[in-house]
């Protein structure tokens, strides 16, 4: 198994679990303790045709949906993956679902995410 490969399964298993700690805590353990409120993370697609967002951080990964040129979306975090671009960043999405998309293709507005 390549370096590549396995940080980029470190990263879905630490998001997967951050996932599960929230989902059992809730929404309180997410707080940020320096002013009780959770960090939020906005980013506007920048792909013309729009952005497919995936289950995974990986090209190959299945696509749960898209979101449209110039939409502003919420970030949770980021982690490595697959390269686009020469760029191997990818953040995971919590608009409607929890999905991921290519940081090659999304603007940060704002304080850049931090790592999952």
């Amino acid at each position: 198994m390549s370096l590549r490969t396995t940080t980029t399964r470190l990263g879905i298993v630490a998001a997967g679990g951050a996932l599960a700690a929230l989902t059992v805590a809730g929404p309180a353990a997410a707080l940020d303790d320096s002013n009780n409120h959770p960090p939020v993370y906005k980013g506007r697609v920048t792909a013309k045709t729009g952005l497919l967002l995936r289950d995974a951080p990986t090209r190959g990964s299945r696509v749960i949906r898209s979101e449209p040129y110039g939409k502003v979306v919420t970030i949770y975090c980021k982690t490595t993956g697959d390269t686009v671009g020469r760029n191997n960043l990818w953040y995971l999405l919590t608009d409607g679902t929890w999905a991921w998309g290519a940081a090659h293709y999304i603007a940060n507005i704002g304080q850049v995410p931090r790592w999952c």
